[in-house]
């Protein structure tokens, strides 16, 4: 697939030459994200702060970083890599797939062959633990085994996607608060990201049970109802699609050991259509996931609690207030498996 011209900032010349005086390299992907070589994720001590601090930062401006490896890390040294970001500690609230070496709590075991990991995971645009008050910070993507005939993971980076917004869909967005279907926590549709300050949309496709608006000229709230809250999914789709051609998206093909942390605040993501698609037709695919513990709340603004009881009745009138699994589905058919 062709892309544009990258919308994201280059890499910042002094964090590449820490990079660089650790013994890595960092060159950046097209259109977003970048690749580090030359730092051994196996290795028992973690680079030194100056050098995190740099990876950091260039992970939440281009989205993602790919740490390539030449032989595959064990699920330990996946794990204690994936602590150098963010709140530096695993949070993990997923099952565990009898296949999962060890039974290791901390890695949620993905596959297209239910017998090797948890199929059909992640096909809508989302951001790990929307669930969560303190969503994930970062998430890391351990490919096991490529599939022989692709299958990868799109990435999408949010805070290039809000610039691509029209200013009116900007203003409106800005006043949306998204309650999670699983949980009834309240996030903003827009919000800063910590580290690079740019602003950035968010909204999980399988997993949004209710959007409150913040009333434009007035005190007060309102949901949105199913014909308002569908036009807000397919926009927030389309927005996020559009990047695949206007240089803020991408559809990453996997190769083998490769190793990918996502700043989970900046960049959405989804599984790619070929990812699920049959072990006959496509080839065996496995992959590990790790997710990292928030640094901050992601709390909504305008005096909105960051809970509600989404199972409960509905607070605000009419409007959409669905709880449970998937949430509202906004598109007949589509698969919405979290």
């Amino acid at each position: 697939m062709t892309t544009r011209q990258s919308t994201l900032p280059p890499l910042d010349p002094t964090r590449v030459a820490t990079i660089e005086a650790f013994g890595g390299t960092i060159t950046p992907l097209d259109p977003l994200g970048a690749q580090v070589q030359g730092i051994d994720l196996s290795a028992e001590d973690a680079p030194p702060p100056e050098v995190l601090d740099a990876l950091e930062l260039e992970m939440a401006n281009r989205g993602f970083l790919v740490f390539k490896n030449d032989t595959q890390l064990s699920p330990d040294d996946f794990l204690r890599a994936s602590c150098w970001w963010g709140g530096k500690e695993l949070h993990s609230t997923h099952g565990v797939h009898p296949a999962t070496p060890g039974g290791n709590q901390h890695i949620f075991r993905l596959s297209n062959d239910q017998k090797h990991g948890i199929p059909g995971v992640g096909p809508q645009w989302h951001n790990d633990g929307s669930f969560n008050a303190d969503t994930f910070s970062h998430s890391g993507y351990h490919i096991i085994r490529p599939a022989e005939k692709g299958g990868g993971t799109y990435f999408a980076h949010q805070g290039a996607a809000y610039d691509a917004l029209p200013e009116d869909r900007k203003e409106f967005w800005s006043r949306l608060s998204s309650v999670n279907s699983a949980s009834g926590v309240v996030h903003p549709v827009v919000h800063e990201h910590p580290i690079s300050k740019r602003k950035c949309i968010w909204l999980h496709l399988g997993m949004t049970g209710a959007v409150i608006e913040k009333l434009p000229d007035e005190e007060g709230f309102r949901l949105l109802n199913e014909d308002e809250l569908q036009q807000l999914c397919r926009e927030y789709n389309d927005i996020l699609n559009a990047g695949l051609e206007n240089g803020y998206a991408t559809a990453y093909e996997y190769q083998e050991n490769d190793c990918v942390f996502i700043d989970n605040l900046a960049v959405a993501h989804r599984a790619a259509p070929e990812a699920h698609l049959p072990v006959e037709q496509q080839g065996l695919r496995i992959m590990h996931r790790s997710t990292v513990r928030g640094m901050q709340d992601l709390a909504p603004g305008f005096g909105l609690p960051q809970h509600v009881d989404i199972q409960g009745p509905k607070p605000l009138g009419e409007g959409v207030w669905k709880g449970g699994g998937i949430g509202f589905r906004w598109e007949d058919g589509i698969p919405m498996q979290n």
